[in-house]
């Protein structure tokens, strides 16, 4: 039986969607901290708090703390993992269930199913390829790993204690999961990510609106590159667009799409992501994560790969 919520939640997208309505609609727009934000109709007939909406927004961890709560729980995990060829060929591919087990701060996968092709691995069972070894290290604990928490403040910490490859890798899942956010000691890109602050703001347009979103109602935030940017400002941009879900009651992260791409001296990337959240008890975990992704990365080749992680069986 569907909530008194639900029933009302429905109503309003439905009357506010309506064809009799849709000629009568007009998006205004306000400006918050050098952002120009464009709101829908029915935002503005709800008289949302802008500014406050934006500095949730600006400070949310919900994002980045439903990875962190992977460290701690039980969870089984389908793996697929796809590397391509210049050509688009398949070159390599990788399907696998895990299984991962949580106790007291330690955790360990347990490989249950696993089908590789082609040269995923080298004799050694490395990985020949950057993007699942960068996958790896975010679902699998081969080794029993202990000290593990879900705290996001201080995080970023970590930096200090890594060097080299190690060290580049975790500031690529902060990029890749904390998207918005300056990046620490990531050569050329640092503060270019850090969207929301006044001096990155006029490089982005800006929308909010209202709709359900599995189940859910939701804030549809959208934030993507102005078409009209050349030269210079466009070589600033590394988020090229996000498009997040936040829920309406929690404001959690429920949903989040986007794209990055940055060419430097270094290393280029042109990269997609998709995730997609769901809770268990009290935690926010990913449920499913799609990535697409061309790399190339000093010392390493480039490559083009895709992976999608569906998670599920949560617990603790």
């Amino acid at each position: 039986m569907q909530s008194k919520y639900q029933h009302i939640t429905k109503f309003l997208l439905l009357f506010f969607s309506s064809p009799a309505l849709l000629s009568a609609q007009q998006n205004d727009t306000v400006m918050v901290d050098q952002k120009v934000i464009t709101l829908s109709e029915i935002i503005i007939r709800n008289n949302t708090d802008i500014p406050s909406f934006i500095e949730k927004v600006k400070n949310d961890t919900t994002f980045y703390k439903a990875f962190r709560n992977l460290r701690i729980l039980h969870f089984t995990s389908l793996n697929d993992i796809r590397m391509f060829d210049k050509k688009g060929r398949v070159k390599a591919t990788l399907y696998s269930k895990t299984a991962q087990w949580a106790d007291k701060g330690c955790r360990h996968t347990n490989v249950l199913q696993e089908e590789v092709t082609g040269n995923m691995y080298d004799r050694n069972r490395r990985y020949n390829y950057y993007t699942p070894e960068l996958y790896a290290s975010l679902f699998f604990a081969p080794d029993t790993i202990c000290g593990e928490t879900n705290m996001v403040k201080g995080a970023e910490r970590n930096l200090k204690d890594k060097s080299g490859m190690a060290k580049h890798k975790e500031q690529l899942k902060m990029l890749f999961f904390n998207p918005g956010k300056a990046i620490p000691g990531l050569p050329f890109i640092g503060s270019k990510t850090a969207i929301f602050e006044e001096d990155m703001a006029p490089l982005y347009d800006y929308h909010l609106d209202l709709q359900e979103h599995l189940g859910e109602l939701c804030y549809l935030f959208v934030i993507k590159a102005k078409d009209e940017l050349k030269g210079a400002k466009k070589d600033r941009v590394v988020i090229d667009e996000m498009t997040t879900w936040f829920s309406v009651k929690t404001f959690e992260v429920l949903a989040r799409n986007y794209a990055m791409s940055y060419k430097a001296g270094v290393y280029d990337f042109d990269v997609q992501m998709q995730v997609e959240m769901t809770r268990s008890g009290s935690y926010l975990v990913p449920r499913l994560l799609r990535y697409t992704g061309n790399w190339d990365v000093i010392f390493k080749k480039r490559e083009t790969g895709v992976f999608t992680a569906t998670l599920f069986d949560f617990g603790n």
